[in-house]
């Protein structure tokens, strides 16, 4: 089997190796892999910044779709011939989040599918629907589940708005199943075009934090001054301050990223007295990943890819996730 994997931290010791193929014990299966597609996390891990005692060689990556090649003799989830996808954290199948479901992940610090093929305990993997390509299959893993969990988390429903920072993978998932449920949508974005092409996939109103430095303000102003009902926080640090703004009285903050930094102050007087709720989302369960599967298929979304690479570019590929030159996903096509 050949898989790309870091010996040492940092983009330019991604490698290209040969490997033996895994065992299949009986309730494992083997999977064909025929695309994954990349999360900020995975440039994190593969720079040492997300977990710098991660021990190496590490194959990265958590997200991935394929086909069912073999199947141990105890296997009944699946069989030979289904299209599946991965789950990004295989030991937490539904319920509440505890630690020894959610430190076992893909791609770190358990090894990750940028290979062309994985094996892994048949609780993880879900089946992929036959409505989307193996591409458009792989991008709902992280990204479609953790948005599906901040809208599901923070109870959004029809009437209400949704303010999402950014158009990379999560933001604009959570733009496509918002709008699904009937809520409203703003987007914000340094860029016009990537706000226009947000609009054109169903956002109700965009706004360029360049040129509108202040975009609670403008957040507040396209909701009569009332604010959004749920913001999708990715910044971190250097957007908190103005979700807290941006947000009604009773809405919510769904945090799920930290582009701009981890640690940040909180003016807790602001949320205390608006009734803020803060919710912290770490992607999901495998029964939640089955559930935005349906809804994907049920509303007809088709994820949202920027940019395709073949496997042997995937280093070009994490280039272009660093400079953020991408809206939706970037998927890396392993075999077409």
């Amino acid at each position: 089997m050949r898989a790309l994997e870091i010996p040492s931290f940092g983009l330019d010791h991604l490698a290209l190796v040969e490997r033996p193929s895994a065992p299949v014990g009986p309730l494992d299966v083997r999977v064909r892999v025929r695309a994954i597609s990349l999360n900020y996390r995975d440039w994190l891990m593969i720079t040492g910044q997300y977990n710098p005692r991660q021990p190496l060689p590490l194959v990265p990556c958590s997200d991935a779709s394929g086909e069912v090649v073999e199947v141990g003799s105890l296997v009944t989830r699946v069989r030979p011939g289904d299209r599946v996808v991965t789950v990004f954290a295989p030991r937490w199948l539904s319920g509440e989040p505890r630690r020894d479901r959610i430190r076992h992940t893909l791609g770190g610090p358990a090894p990750g599918v940028l290979a062309d093929e994985i094996v892994l305990h048949e609780d993880g993997v879900v089946r992929a629907p036959a409505e989307l390509s193996f591409d458009e299959a792989a991008t709902i893993p992280c990204a479609g589940l953790t948005a599906w969990s901040a809208l599901e988390q923070c109870g959004v429903t029809t009437g209400q708005t949704v303010l999402v920072q950014g158009t990379g993978g999560v933001s604009i998932f959570a733009l496509q199943l918002a709008r699904a449920r009937g809520a409203e949508v703003i987007v914000t974005s340094r860029s016009d075009d990537k706000l226009a092409r947000a609009i054109a996939l169903g956002a109700r109103h965009g706004i360029n934090y360049q040129t509108t430095p202040d975009w609670a303000a403008g957040a507040l102003e396209r909701t009569g001054g009332e604010g959004v009902h749920l913001v999708v926080e990715v910044g971190g640090k250097g957007t908190f301050a103005q979700s807290i703004k941006a947000t009604r009285p009773g809405g919510s903050i769904a945090v799920i990223g930290i582009l701009s930094g981890a640690a940040t102050e909180i003016v807790l007087s602001r949320v205390l007295m608006s009734n803020i709720r803060v919710q912290g989302i770490f992607v999901g369960h495998r029964d939640a990943l089955e559930a935005v599967i349906a809804a994907v298929v049920s509303a007809g979304i088709r994820p949202e890819i920027s940019h395709r690479f073949a496997f042997e570019d995937a280093r070009a590929a994490f280039s272009l996730m660093r400079e953020g030159g991408h809206l939706g996903k970037i998927v890396v096509t392993v075999q077409p």
